[in-house]
């Protein structure tokens, strides 16, 4: 799994830098030419792509202008990754994903499937955020966290991350006397390391803290990671040393309550008393109506809220089954009270155990 930077695939002025993508062509190329390795890429630079044809100086700050350069540079960018692979005879599928898409059950199911389908027919597949039709709430906001939940999704076994940058660096890389971190075996080794936040080139999202957010979502999944620079790709993809390598710091699973954690934008709130706390947190049970204190925002079915104890500290993150407007009638109330009374369709969890991941945990 590879996820690579709008700044090394193009240049500052916008527009994409042939040279610069056909030589991480090249080296994924290879990399899967012997048919041991299966490589997804996810991809930055749409919005970068797209800046120079529509005549923009810089990236916009806002949304509109934002999807609109996608998507004159989603196809620049494809375009020229397909005809790059082709020089390999690599088919190149295009795969373009929304945090909404992939916090839900059954949408879930269907990433997973078309991305598995395309490895297993041969081809590498493409992944960027789906920018022309992703609002504010429903952005995953930087490639880098969406490399690391498709990471997990496709069941990686190893995550690079390349940049501008060589690897993670005590300091400004760019100050005398500082060092590259060669190795991060969990949280504790990185405290108190100043992570800058701009990337060089002007024209991405992420920086350093976006990538090591990344590279800890990914190693608590249970997914090594390797922080380096695009010009470092074939040794980072090859498995030997350089950059920074971040060692895994929890088991794989293959569910997809890791993307309801860290992808899902809550659309509103519940509050719940002591007991529904102790029974979501730590008995692993949904959520009842009898637990619920207060309800706040605007949600309709399907949607993430968070769950608040009385405190207003987030413990959990589920995806509701009422409207907001629907769950004031029914807080403290058993469902065999609410069936009598509403009918059988109020005997049910206001959120279902398996659409529900404990913060912190």
């Amino acid at each position: 799994m590879v996820k690579v930077g709008s700044s090394s695939l193009t240049t500052a002025a916008g527009g994409l830098d042939a040279d610069r993508v056909d030589a991480l062509v090249d080296v994924l190329a290879k990399a899967r030419s012997g048919g041991e390795k299966e490589i997804v890429l996810v991809s930055s630079g749409a919005i970068a792509a797209g800046l120079a044809p529509l005549g923009l100086r810089r990236r916009p700050r806002d949304l509109a202008r934002q999807q609109a350069a996608a998507s004159v540079g989603q196809g620049l960018l494809v375009a020229r990754y397909t005809a790059s692979f082709a020089r390999y005879g690599v088919r190149v599928g295009q795969v373009l994903l929304t945090s909404d898409d992939t916090s839900r059950r059954a949408h879930y199911r269907n990433a997973y499937r078309t991305l598995d389908q395309l490895l297993a027919m041969g081809a590498l597949p493409v992944v960027n955020e789906n920018d022309t039709v992703a609002t504010d709430e429903i952005r995953f906001g930087d490639n880098d966290r969406l490399a690391a939940l498709v990471a997990h999704l496709v069941r990686a076994d190893l995550l690079v991350l390349l940049s501008d940058v060589d690897g993670l660096y005590d300091g400004d890389p760019s100050a005398p006397g500082t060092s590259r971190i060669g190795e991060v075996t969990g949280p504790a080794d990185i405290e108190g390391v100043s992570i800058g936040s701009a990337g060089k080139a002007g024209v991405g999202t992420g920086g350093m803290v976006t990538k090591v957010e990344a590279a800890r979502i990914a190693a608590a999944a249970g997914i090594p990671v390797v922080l380096t620079s695009a010009s470092e790709a074939a040794d980072a993809v090859a498995g030997r040393p350089t950059g920074t390598y971040f060692h895994r710091t929890g088991r794989r699973s293959a569910d997809r309550l890791l993307w309801l954690a860290h992808a899902s934008t809550p659309r509103g709130a519940l509050t719940l008393d002591e007991g529904a706390v102790r029974a979501v947190v730590d008995g692993n049970a949904s959520l009842l109506p009898a637990g619920i204190a207060a309800v706040e925002g605007e949600f309709s079915a399907g949607d993430p809220v968070e769950l608040r104890d009385a405190g207003g500290r987030a413990v959990a993150r589920g995806l509701v089954s009422f409207d907001a407007k629907e769950i004031p009638r029914l807080l403290g109330r058993s469902t065999r009270d609410l069936a009598r009374e509403l009918g059988p369709a109020y005997e049910r969890e206001v959120v279902h155990r398996d659409d529900l991941v404990v913060l912190g945990h």
